[in-house]
């Protein structure tokens, strides 16, 4: 170790490099782990023992909880989320959340048990080779083999995980080095040769977007997950309230912008609102920010936005023009590149193209009463529930969305006013997403209402961590739309399959016996009469509770893009 290295660092004596882990994750401000033991991790959760106090252990049921309980902690927090686990069929099992982080830009840091050193390479007993297993899906990962390595990687793992556009990152830790001996030194500083991330973004560049914007008739803002990873939400409002031009989200971005400010337009995607992405086709400038152009959004590319020049901010350069091409592309970090446009956008108004969204809407509402339901004979609508829910909870709540036709309602109908209030699996698509996501959300954020909505089919995927909810304790809601079916792929085979229903038909348990056998509270609705009162009895509730809810059976999802069709091709019906 040379004299640089020595003034970087502190001293604190020998201990075992399980004690070093811990140590490590105490100095980067970690409070929770969610995580399962097992033999390869074991010297740790031994030491573990000795941090009560400093560290609270939250015992999942299955290794993919604690990687999405990570999840969803980091969601809320902005700070990396803590997944521990061991090797083997442990570490596999993380595999999922981990994909899922990755392409969300979710920052989890994930640490992983190993066989001994001595013993790799030989397939010893749970031996997986989880660097190669996991570097197609990290921002980093890197394999410890020696006890004084731990507090450098460590800090480099949560440097990466939470800088430039975060990611999830993997340590694996052989099991001798959790057991041998080391002085423990912990860098006051991080720096990587290679890694620097540019935040800033180059003023000429804003310069021209700015003037991009000022010349605009039709300008248009799109928002994704950047601006509320960059906490850059107070900046959207400033600059479209500024310019005076509409803002539309990704599924990613909802929430960035309160769903009732007047030049909020509403979600863009293959189940977005109707106005969003017809007019995408008329903007002559969009401004797109903190988001990839990813194929739920753009449909066909060939015929995308095709009047538009395309001004792209994004931190991650390998976003740039890989979808759509930009006319004025600008790497940086949200944030500090909407400060700095906000300064050369001239003040401004587009009465008559914010209006425009305003008759599609309409227009849209008309054909799929996107406002008033009819109360069906044939069952309760998945939207009813997420509207009324929305209503009673003045859309102060943090909804945790699982998969499928259930996360487009609760995107569509919820009225989101708070940041980082929508959480959901985007790029990935998870099944089984929401219930320890929501645990994580909880955690981070204890006084806030944190509901999961989730389907029947994702439910039975991670049903299992209802248990961790009733001994931790957490007062998560869940409400769980239950209509017999995996319902997107059932409307998929409906419109797409002449109504072949192949294997999307679910006989499912008895849920509420299944609730209430983990000890939590639960109650079911088979009628729209009784839905009111029983939402306010789960709201009330200061523990945790279920309210399943029987809705339509076969409820469709509209407004929809099909898959292959250009955006201005959306379906009412």
């Amino acid at each position: 170790m040379d004299k640089k290295q020595k003034n970087i660092r502190q001293s604190q004596g020998k201990i075992t490099g399980s004690q070093a882990l811990l140590e490590s994750l105490v100095r980067e401000g970690v409070s929770v782990i969610f995580g399962y033991p097992g033999g390869a991790i074991m010297p740790v959760y031994d030491a573990l023992y000795n941090y009560k106090d400093k560290l609270r252990h939250i015992l999942v049921r299955h290794e993919q909880g604690a990687g999405h309980a990570a999840e969803g902690y980091a969601r809320v927090t902005g700070r990396p989320g803590v997944a521990l686990v061991t090797s083997g069929p442990g570490a596999t099992n993380l595999v999922t959340a981990i994909a899922d982080a990755m392409i969300d830009s979710v920052p989890i840091v994930c640490i992983t048990g190993q066989v001994s050193m001595s013993v790799l390479g030989t397939d010893a007993f749970q031996e997986v080779d989880v660097i190669g297993v996991t570097t197609p899906i990290t921002k980093w990962n890197y394999q410890v083999t020696k006890a004084e390595e731990i507090p450098e990687v460590i800090a480099k793992a949560f440097y990466i995980a939470g800088t430039g556009r975060p990611g999830p990152v993997v340590i694996d830790i052989t099991k001798n080095a959790q057991q041998d001996l080391m002085e423990f030194y912990y860098p006051k500083k991080v720096e990587i040769i290679g890694y620097q991330p540019t935040t800033q973004p180059n003023i000429k560049q804003i310069k021209l977007a700015a003037d991009l914007i000022n010349k605009a008739k039709k300008p248009y803002m799109f928002i994704g997950h950047g601006i509320l990873i960059s906490n850059a939400t107070s900046e959207v409002m400033d600059l479209v309230e500024k310019t005076g031009m509409p803002v539309a989200s990704t599924l990613h971005g909802l929430s960035a912008i309160p769903a009732n400010h007047p030049l909020y337009a509403g979600m863009l995607g293959m189940h977005g609102n109707y106005g969003p992405n017809m007019l995408t086709q008329d903007a002559d400038v969009i401004l797109a920010v903190g988001m990839r152009f990813d194929d739920r959004v753009t449909g066909r590319l060939s015929d995308y936005a095709k009047k538009a020049k395309v001004i792209h901010i994004d931190i991650d350069p390998a976003e740039l023009n890989k979808n759509v091409q930009a006319f004025v592309p600008i790497v940086s970090d949200a944030k500090p590149a909407l400060s700095a446009l906000i300064k050369y956008v001239n003040k401004n108004t587009h009465t008559a193209w914010v209006n425009e969204f305003k008759k599609a809407d309409k227009k849209e509402e008309e054909k799929v009463h996107i406002h008033e339901f009819k109360n069906d004979k044939d069952g309760i609508k998945m939207a009813q529930v997420i509207k009324m829910l929305s209503n009673k909870t003045k859309g102060d709540a943090i909804i945790v969305a699982d998969v499928g036709q259930h996360q487009m309602k609760a995107a569509r109908y919820f009225e989101y006013k708070n940041p980082h209030s929508y959480i959901t699996s985007g790029g990935a698509g998870t099944m089984g997403f929401a219930l320890p996501a929501s645990m994580g959300a909880k955690v981070a954020a204890p006084r806030k209402e944190v509901i999961a909505i989730i389907g029947d089919g994702s439910f039975q995927m991670t049903i299992q961590e209802l248990a961790t909810i009733a001994q931790e304790g957490l007062p998560v809601k869940v409400i769980l739309l239950n209509n017999n079916f995996l319902g997107m792929v059932r409307q998929w085979q409906e419109m797409f399959y002449e109504k072949r229903y192949s294997f999307t038909n679910l006989k499912n348990p008895d849920f509420i016996a299944v609730t209430k056998g983990f000890g939590i509270k639960a109650e079911k609705v088979i009628d729209i009469k009784d839905l009111s009162a029983a939402m306010d009895r789960m709201l009330d509730s200061k523990e945790a509770f279920l309210l399943e809810v029987e809705v339509k059976k076969e409820e469709n999802v509209f407004p929809m893009v099909p898959s292959g069709a250009a955006v201005h091709e959306i379906r009412l019906e």
